[in-house]
This record gives C-alpha cells, structure tokens and sequence, in this order.
C-alpha cells in the first residue's frame, strides 16, 4: 500500500491548492476547512444515494430535472460538480463565454475548434473602417468600445458598419473556409 504524498509539488501536480503555512508553520491542508471537509464528505455521500435521491438533489441544484437518458454516473458528476461550482465559486464569465462559443459550433456540426480565436481579458482589437480607427477591448464578461459594453463582437461591427457582420471575422479573427 502507497502512503499518500504531502509535500507542495504533488499537491501542485494534483490539482489540489498549495498548502497554507499557518502561524507555527504547520501546514494548513484543504480538508482541514470544515466548509470544505463538508462538501467532500457530501459528494463522496452521493455514491450511497438512490437513484431517485439523485434525481431530487438534481432538481434541488439545477432548478430543472436530470437530462433525459444520463446515466447514474453522469448525474453524480454533474451534482458533484454543481456543489463545487458554488462552495468555489465557479467557472470565470470568459470560461463560461469560451464554453458557449464551443458549444454553439459544435451544435452548428463543426468538424474541429480552433484554439487561436479564444481572446484573452485585456487583449485590444483594432480596425480600421472608413478612415477611422476603432478600438475595442477584451473584458472578462464582454467587449468594450468607446466606452460602452457589448456582450459581442457582432453588435459592435453592425454598430460600426451600419449592416450585419460577423464580429470575429469584422476583427479579423476567423478565417475563411478554404476551397478544398
């Protein structure tokens, strides 16, 4: 049997936080938080439920009841990662924007993503239309143009063309599909 590790690189390789030195200089470790101690022992308590638990926990968490056809495995997953999004958090609004563009081409039958067009927060965008330039920035939760806040690209261009364009191609961030 293997003791577990306890030392900053594993804990750093794991995923898991970087340990805390307190005032004596003894180490605080995760689980060590009741808050936190609590949701372990919660989601390693959702193995146990039943599957109709599962189901009302589902619908307690999402507001809305499990997808139809998800396997017990998945839901535990799901409600799992549902109690860590809110004791952690959750995902940043340029993840969730990230998340949602992927989805959105995968629905759209897209046979690959390309990683390039992911903005980073902070990141200016430049274009140049009818002798005027135009500067937008990248903001964690949407784009900035002079001054004002978008949730897109697109309503920026037709804001700045006068006609519907394609925010990211405007911007020159997506390519053309090549003739084969």
């Amino acid at each position: 049997m293997k003791l577990p590790v306890h030392d900053a690189s594993a804990r750093q390789y794991s995923g898991e936080p970087p340990s805390v030195l307190g005032p004596n200089g003894a180490g605080k470790d995760r689980l060590r938080n009741p808050d936190l101690a609590e949701l372990d022992c919660e989601i390693a308590g959702l193995v146990d439920r039943s599957t109709k638990e599962l189901r009302r926990a589902w619908r307690k968490l999402h507001h809305t009841g499990p997808p139809l056809g998800l396997s017990r495995d998945l839901m535990i997953r799901g409600l799992a990662d549902k109690l860590q999004q809110r004791a952690h958090a959750g995902p940043s609004r340029a993840l969730q924007r990230r998340l949602q563009t992927l989805a959105a081409e995968f629905e759209k039958g897209a046979r690959s993503f390309d990683p390039s067009i992911a903005l980073k927060t902070g990141a200016t965008l430049v274009r140049e239309w009818r002798g005027h330039t135009h500067t937008v920035l990248v903001c964690e939760d949407g784009f900035e143009h002079e001054g004002r806040r978008y949730r897109s690209l697109t309503v920026i261009a037709e804001q700045i063309t006068g006609a519907h364009w394609s925010g990211p191609r405007f911007f020159g961030l997506s390519k053309r599909a090549r003739a084969s």
